[in-house]
């Protein structure tokens, strides 16, 4: 027979009565939070909610800025007459005309956000020569074409599937399944327009006689691709929860997303009270992200130790996990408030390919870069970059091209007006007015703005990688 014996009666604590029970009264940062006996007393629950639909709102402005920079991007796109079968293009190179998250001013782009829902399995035909790839409408990496790719930069023949497609798949492609209906594409010419214009985009209905493929500059073109810092901001999040599967998110920011009101199938209406809470989360949360973009206090982020030059892939991975195999959140929100789009070459280069960068908004005392100040950043002769570098300015509040009077707010390697000093170093000069027989070492500022930098190498070399060749810092003059 089972025995049952008594168990001991060891008593409970004042202290462990106290961590485990409320005090009547609490001060916190939401203010006074009051209970009776552990029981929350009215003023108390109304501000309980406010508080907490705050919190969430800040947590999905965080977490979901991805996917809010994409519906802000096929929008600025659609607004110039680019759709899911015209391909935007920036011929010659990107001026600081377009609100572009950090777009540079050396590389031949082209770019356009597929269709899955209106038109069916597509066909891309990457050109060769190139660096491309896909992202799902919430930014993350589907696919790489070119060299990167399967075609392995010979060109080839992609065919993208709708989500749930289960019809026959003709041979003669590399098949793709992103699991939203709109993915933004990124074509990557290295050879110039002239290899950018043998990108083709059609229906697969299309494929035995593709049309002529249409092509929009806007390269000088003044729109916007940037989301929104207010209330807006969830109203575009909504436009990707209302169109996309809902299997396309992961449970935990569906879950952070339903706590707000926004649910696939459901209208988001928030009433006045948490529409205002909403519109405070999204500015809050704004400044916050500022903060860790400018200032992350995590040390994996600091290229160098004591440096202020920063890497946006703290760990090297395009899907900001950690070697352990967990997210790093700031570093996800950092990468995607000022830039677009990630594929593995990008975050972990091999040396001699793809591209590596770093970017900083502080001189080497620790102030912020003012575009009412003089500055010069040295770069050490043998810069390690076997294609080409450029050192290119940002508005840190658009995170775009510095608007000057110069559309092209960048110094790069190919520039014939560049000059190295006699000991090989380049410098490169910051501010409102040209320093004298130097104005091709130089990136014009606006007094009363900041500014931040970021440096491309393309084709980083083995001294990028083992910090045998280091940038300078910007000293101001």
């Amino acid at each position: 027979m089972a025995q049952v014996s008594s168990a001991p009666s060891p008593g409970t604590s004042a202290d462990t009565f106290t961590s485990i029970c409320s005090p009547d009264r609490l001060e916190t940062l939401f203010g006074t939070l009051d209970f009776f006996d552990g029981m929350p007393l009215p003023e108390t629950i109304t501000r309980s909610y406010d508080a907490l639909d705050l919190l969430r709102g800040i947590e999905v402005f965080l977490n979901c800025v991805p996917g809010a920079a994409m519906v802000a991007m096929r929008r600025g796109l659609r607004s110039i007459g680019v759709d899911s079968r015209t391909i935007g293009c920036l011929s010659p190179r990107c001026t600081s005309a377009p609100l572009v998250l950090t777009a540079n001013t050396e590389t031949t782009y082209g770019m356009t956000c597929l269709a899955l829902a209106q038109d069916g399995p597509t066909v891309i035909e990457a050109p060769g020569n190139s660096l491309c790839f896909v992202n799902d409408l919430w930014q993350r990496h589907v696919a790489d074409m070119g060299i990167a790719g399967p075609d392995k930069g010979r060109g080839g023949k992609y065919l993208f599937l709708p989500p749930g497609h289960d019809g026959d798949v003709p041979d003669g492609y590399f098949v793709v399944r992103p699991p939203t209906f709109s993915s933004w594409v990124l074509l990557r010419a290295l050879n110039g327009m002239e290899g950018l214009l043998q990108s083709r985009i059609y229906p697969l209905t299309a494929a035995a006689d593709p049309p002529e493929q249409r092509f929009v500059n806007f390269a000088e073109s003044d729109f916007n691709t940037i989301h929104a810092n207010d209330f807006s901001f969830f109203e575009e999040i909504d436009t990707i929860v209302q169109e996309e599967p809902p299997e396309a998110l992961d449970p935990e920011r569906a879950g952070q997303l339903a706590a707000i009101g926004i649910v696939p199938g459901r209208p988001f209406r928030p009433d006045d009270r948490m529409r205002s809470i909403l519109d405070t989360a999204a500015r809050i949360a704004s400044g916050l992200v500022r903060t860790l973009c400018f200032k992350p206090r995590d040390p994996a982020f600091y290229v160098y130790p004591g440096g202020s030059w920063k890497n946006p892939w703290p760990s090297h991975n395009h899907e900001f996990l950690s070697p352990d195999g967990a997210r790093l959140l700031d570093a996800r929100a950092i990468y995607h408030y000022f830039a677009a789009g990630t594929s593995p070459a990008m975050a972990a280069a091999a040396v001699g390919a793809g591209s590596q960068y770093a970017y900083t908004a502080e001189d080497s005392t620790g102030a912020l870069l003012d575009g009412g100040r003089a500055y010069t950043l040295t770069l050490p002769s043998d810069i390690p970059a076997k294609n080409f570098w450029s050192v290119t300015a940002y508005d840190p509040q658009t995170r775009s091209l510095l608007r000057t009077d110069d559309p092209y707010p960048s110094v790069n390697s190919l520039s014939d007006a560049v000059r190295t000093e006699d000991s090989g170093d380049t410098v490169i000069h910051f501010g409102p007015t040209a320093p004298q027989g130097r104005e091709g070492n130089w990136v014009r500022t606006v007094p009363g703005k900041g500014w931040f930098t970021v440096l491309r190498l393309y084709g980083p070399l083995e001294g990028w990688f083992d910090q045998s060749w280091r940038p300078g810092e910007i000293e101001p003059v």
